[in-house]
């Protein structure tokens, strides 16, 4: 990945807030949800993605600045200790383990600077140990993440494995899978791995907290006259009673349709706000009225704005 600043196109100063402005913008722009079939879309989505992951962990981000830390989240190698370079003897020595980029093989790390003879190794050890952890980082929809659910995750080896994805799982979790670490040496018991959830952005559902905000388009007729429309949830779509007379920027609370709090067992609310839409065709009609109508011309709403200039 490019340098994670430039792909968010914020400058190394940026507050947390700058990143998270960035992101949301350009993930609305390249998500998949919104771009169907395309693939340079669906690729710079993950790529943006993968930036904010980066820079939105005040920790990352301080190792990243500091070179501690590639822009993939890597370790950076010490210095004095190895040189990795491409297409060199020894080159990738411990990018991977089993393939897979996200796995660090801290087994065959301590194999080689201790001549195997602590037992690390999977041959010549002086004791049985049971096997080293691994982390892994899965990227999970934000529905599966709200709604829970299966997730595949390949493991080194070519192995993979359905996980269980609990209801409301939250950005940052980690999940234990027990005895699917490195495997280990002289007859030990395999160690654990750690997978640290990082949630995908949804084309409109924005979760704060175990609040859901969604901004809802409406036609001029719904927010004049009121009116049930359907509007979708994250547990699936329900009818809201819009009142007439509405406005963009009217915000609606539908209860208990945000996301489960693990803790409490209680569900957050969704926040529902207005958007007034016109036709995206010119509408004659509409047009003719607008033209006729005298109280349209009876009010100016940008009449507040004129204090503060």
């Amino acid at each position: 990945m490019s340098d994670p600043y430039s792909v968010l196109g914020v400058p190394r100063t940026a507050s947390e807030d700058d990143i998270r402005k960035a992101f949301r913008s350009l993930a609305k722009k390249h998500h998949p949800d919104l771009n169907p079939g395309d693939k340079a879309a669906e690729a710079k989505f993950k790529e943006i993605s993968q930036a904010n992951d980066l820079l939105s962990d005040p920790e990352k981000r301080r190792r990243f600045d500091a070179g501690e830390i590639d822009a993939t989240g890597q370790e950076m190698p010490p210095r004095g200790f190895y040189r990795d370079q491409a297409g060199g003897p020894g080159a990738g020595k411990y990018a991977h383990a089993g393939g897979h980029e996200s796995f660090v093989d801290m087994g065959g790390i301590f194999s080689e600077m201790f001549g195997d003879r602590h037992g690390f190794g999977s041959a010549g050890g002086g004791f049985d140990m049971g096997g080293l952890p691994l982390t892994y980082t899965l990227r999970v929809p934000f529905l599966v993440a709200a709604r829970g659910g299966k997730q595949r995750v390949g493991l080194p080896g070519g192995k993979t494995l359905d996980i269980d994805i609990p209801e409301g799982a939250a950005d940052g979790q980690t999940l234990r899978l027990k005895g699917q670490g490195m495997p280990g040496a002289n007859g030990g018991p395999p160690g654990d791995a750690y997978v640290e959830l990082r949630v995908e952005p949804h084309a409109f559902f924005e979760a704060r907290d175990n609040d859901i905000h969604v901004e809802l388009p409406v036609t001029l007729t719904e927010a004049a006259l009121g009116g049930k429309i359907r509007v979708p949830t994250v547990g699936g779509a329900v009818m809201l009673n819009v009142p007439a007379g509405s406005n963009t920027g009217t915000s609606l609370r539908l209860r208990g349709r945000g996301l489960l709090d693990r803790k409490s067992g209680q569900r957050g609310d969704q926040y529902v706000k207005l958007k007034v839409t016109l036709p995206e065709q010119p509408d004659d009609k509409l047009k003719e009225f607008l033209e006729k109508w005298e109280a349209g011309r009876a009010y100016d709403p940008r009449k507040a704005m004129e204090q503060f200039t």
